[in-house]
């Protein structure tokens, strides 16, 4: 038996795993909004600003890759997720509370939405690390809203 650097035991002996656990996931549903909800915000019949995290080319309507139109949700501000970064790292949190506060009225309630709900989360994490009130995620995001003819596509800056 040898030792790494860390001081822990390699073996090819057989060894015995862990005991067995069961994850119970809590879901906090308050931190999600739904299509219904959604709309009422992007028609400010509720309260919230919506802020897309996808590229602004997809934003404006310029290319649609994936989803059955191309466009925003009417209302959305754009705020791509990738303006976060420096290299691999969030920029400093006061140039993202200021790319925030910029871009949405402050003391409305934030909520994120990009093309499937993944890089929305993106948003979300760097309002925490700014410091700035938690968001909440649209996870249906401009995926689901596209589907539904009956809602409008806002193209453009």
């Amino acid at each position: 038996m040898r030792r790494t650097p860390r001081s822990r035991h390699l073996t090819s002996a057989p060894t015995r795993g862990r005991a067995r656990s069961r994850f119970l996931p809590r879901p906090h549903g308050y931190l999600l909004v739904d299509k219904e909800e959604a709309v009422r915000i992007s028609r400010r019949e509720a309260p919230g600003s919506l802020a897309d995290a996808r590229a602004g080319e997809r934003y404006r309507g310029e290319v649609e890759p994936v989803d059955a139109r191309a466009g925003h949700i009417p209302g959305a501000a754009n705020l791509p997720f990738s303006e976060n970064l420096q290299g691999a790292r969030f920029i400093s949190p006061g140039k993202l509370r200021e790319r925030f506060k910029k871009a949405l009225p402050a003391d409305a309630p934030f909520v994120s939405y990009c093309g499937s709900g993944v890089t929305a989360c993106h948003n979300l994490l760097a309002r925490e690390a700014a410091g700035l009130p938690a968001g909440r995620l649209y996870a249906g995001s401009w995926s689901e809203w596209a589907k539904d003819e009956r809602l409008g596509a806002a193209k453009g800056a």
